[in-house]
């Protein structure tokens, strides 16, 4: 029969990957007895069960408190590789491996019934009862080649599509590098983006919404920085200059054109309203046949072909119980498979274990919009972690909340005072009331002259820290909000503590508390507040990524030291060439490869970069991007006239 393994992989409450892999059943629990223990409040003693089932792996929850499966709660469900289990306060990643059949299956004389018939007294014996067959494992044992031969995957009974060029995510990086390829030449039908979203913002908006980034509030970026014109002319500043013309609004068309000419001196930077961002990739979408190149589509892994392609496994199934997978061959591949998943606190994580607590202490990526409705209603304290651009959109949030209901206290926990804020040569960052400002998560002007080539000609080590010095934990110089911090530290309704945090807990009385000590003082400090939100950003870690760490085990490919994936300067994956195959990334996985990335500027420089090599390598049917054609493809652009 077949052989059934399981990987799992999750984060311990000190914030430690673990992983586990062993032949089914696996039970997991608080009891001691199970194959993996869960401590935490609200986990039963046998939680679940994960056991094999006619070539299926099966969850079975046994809990009072429930399992959840990508976000739905379950009873029994077949699992998917690449699935999200969580138990209490744990997710657990899912990577499946079915190992071939190896002996045949036979009938037992039990597999024979009898069955009596009360009314002639006759005995029948009924056809014998065939166990189901088994589904073939998924990914194909095939896929244990580091070539896979073409004929080999044609003679099996899996669908085959071929492409040219096929990007996998769906998000914003594969939406741009698509966007590069139609304009450089490419019919939409050479091109495939497999995602799990329809729309190519469909992740980062929900990013948005929860951390109170909504339609009307501005997103951190520049005018220039268009995801749906590379271009970038005209920017967002211009685009809404004119419909203020065009709703005769002539002071906020004057202020805006002010602001345009102005920034960063007199004026704050201009940065685009989020909604107009969506609304203009939902244009640019439409003109170069998105929804034809995009399918729904988790990809499970990634192989080398015989014949210098790249095969790519992936499942279509959404709700269905009955699973549908496919196999997409393709020449050259491209990846930007975005951040694995959030990240939190390890002294947060572990208090979440211990109680069972999501209403209290949350992520500000996380949906946590009751913690602002009960604001509203009854006041409270709120204590804030992190001091970059996510934790000044929540303060500002808080702040607006604050002018209905002005009972709400905001307790800013930062690690350490900051006096003077990161610099390189004769620039410093400004630093005030601890925040540290830069306009963006990367200075504009390293993106090209001495600064770029700098960064590209340094050896990985120093390239590592220019990035970090470059980049690191910023928000930007806003009037609006720097004044919020202002006038809350002179009203006392805002205020910030410094220490390391010991833990945090409840005391006898059910207050939250968290527990610090500072690094002047020999005594702890109690900070108590109605609710934790943890601003501190997302896990990039590659090997959370199962798609990208199945990658980077099966090759042996290399990383950063920062456990980002190793790319050249035109963003190929190095260690995955085959033939004239070539696989690209972009994104916050590559983010310490050459450059900082993870930002509309930085997406539209990884794909113009790899798109152009592309070309040099002779891919079929791409043009360059020569001034004559840049200009008459900006001419359909700027007419929704499809390249």
């Amino acid at each position: 029969m077949a052989g059934i393994t399981l990987r799992l992989h999750w984060t311990d409450p000190n914030g430690h990957p673990q992983k586990y892999e062993d032949p089914l059943p696996i039970t997991l629990g608080r009891h001691k007895d199970n194959t993996i223990q869960l401590e935490a409040q609200k986990i039963s003693r046998w939680h679940a069960r994960l056991e094999a089932s006619d070539d299926d792996i099966v969850l079975i929850d046994n809990s009072s408190n429930g399992t959840l499966v990508n976000g739905r709660r379950v009873g029994r469900v077949i699992l998917e590789n690449g699935d999200a289990i969580q138990i209490g306060p744990f997710i657990i990643t899912v990577v499946i491996n079915i190992e071939t059949i190896t002996e045949e299956q036979t009938l037992s004389d039990t597999d024979l019934v009898e069955v009596t018939l009360a009314d002639d007294d006759e005995l029948l014996s009924a056809p014998p009862v065939l166990p189901s067959p088994p589904r073939p494992p998924f990914p194909p044992p095939i896929f244990d080649r580091a070539l896979v031969p073409i004929e080999a995957l044609r003679a099996g009974d899996l669908p085959i599509d071929e492409t040219t060029y096929l990007t996998i995510g769906g998000g914003l990086g594969s939406f741009i590098w698509v966007d590069y390829l139609r304009i450089c030449g490419i019919a939409a039908g050479s091109i495939v983006a497999l995602g799990q979203t329809e729309k190519p913002y469909g992740n980062y908006q929900r990013l948005c919404l929860n951390s109170q980034i909504k339609a009307h509030d501005r997103l951190r970026s520049n005018s220039e920085s268009c995801p749906d014109n590379i271009w970038g002319w005209p920017g967002y500043g211009l685009r809404e200059m004119g419909q203020a013309l065009n709703g005769r609004q002539w002071r906020r068309a004057a202020g805006l054109g002010w602001q345009l000419l102005t920034e960063p001196i007199f004026d704050n930077t201009y940065t685009p309203r989020s909604g107009d961002v969506f609304a203009a990739i939902d244009r640019e979408a439409g003109r170069i046949g998105w929804p034809q190149i995009w399918r729904y589509g988790r990809v499970r892994s990634i192989r080398k072909t015989a014949d210098g392609r790249y095969v790519v496994a992936y499942s279509q199934t959404q709700k269905s119980t009955d699973p549908i997978h496919k196999l997409m061959i393709a020449n050259y591949l491209h990846l930007a498979v975005g951040y694995p998943a959030i990240r939190l606190l390890p002294d947060l994580q572990a208090y979440r274990q211990q109680t069972g607590d999501f209403t209290h202490v949350v992520n500000a990526y996380e949906p946590h919009a009751h913690v602002y409705e009960q604001l509203l209603e009854q006041g409270g304290a709120i204590l804030l972690r992190g001091r970059g651009i996510v934790a000044s959109r929540i303060l500002e949030r808080l702040y607006e909340i604050r002018t209905r209901n002005p009972h709400i206290v905001v307790i800013h926990l930062l690690r350490t005072p900051k006096s003077a804020g990161a610099h390189f040569g004769r620039a410093q960052r400004l630093v005030e009331n601890q925040w540290e400002f830069q306009r963006f998560n990367w200075p504009l002007g390293a993106w090209g002259g001495p600064a770029r080539s700098k960064l590209e000609h340094a050896p990985p080590d120093q390239r590592e820290k220019l990035i970090m010095v470059w980049g690191g934990t910023t928000t930007a110089k806003r009037k609006s909000w720097r004044h919020i911090v202002q006038t809350g530290l002179a009203e006392g309704w805002y205020r910030q503590s410094f220490g390391a945090v010991q833990r945090v807990e409840r005391d006898e009385a059910g207050a939250l508390v968290t527990v610090i000590r500072s690094h002047d003082l020999p005594q702890e400090i109690r900070l108590t507040a109605d609710a934790i939100i943890d601003a501190t950003g997302l896990i990039s870690h590659v090997s959370s990524h199962p798609l990208l760490n199945d990658l980077i085990e099966y090759y042996k490919l290399s990383t950063t030291a920062h456990h980002h994936l190793d790319v050249a300067g035109d963003f190929e994956l190095v260690g995955l060439r085959n033939g004239p195959g070539r696989i690209y990334t972009s994104g916050i996985m590559a983010q310490f490869g050459y450059v900082a990335i993870d930002s509309f500027l930085g997406l539209n420089y990884a794909a113009q970069r790899s798109v152009e090599r592309l070309r040099q390598a002779g891919a079929p049917d791409m043009r360059s991007l020569n001034p004559i054609r840049s200009l008459a493809q900006w001419l359909r652009w700027a007419g929704g006239v499809a390249p």
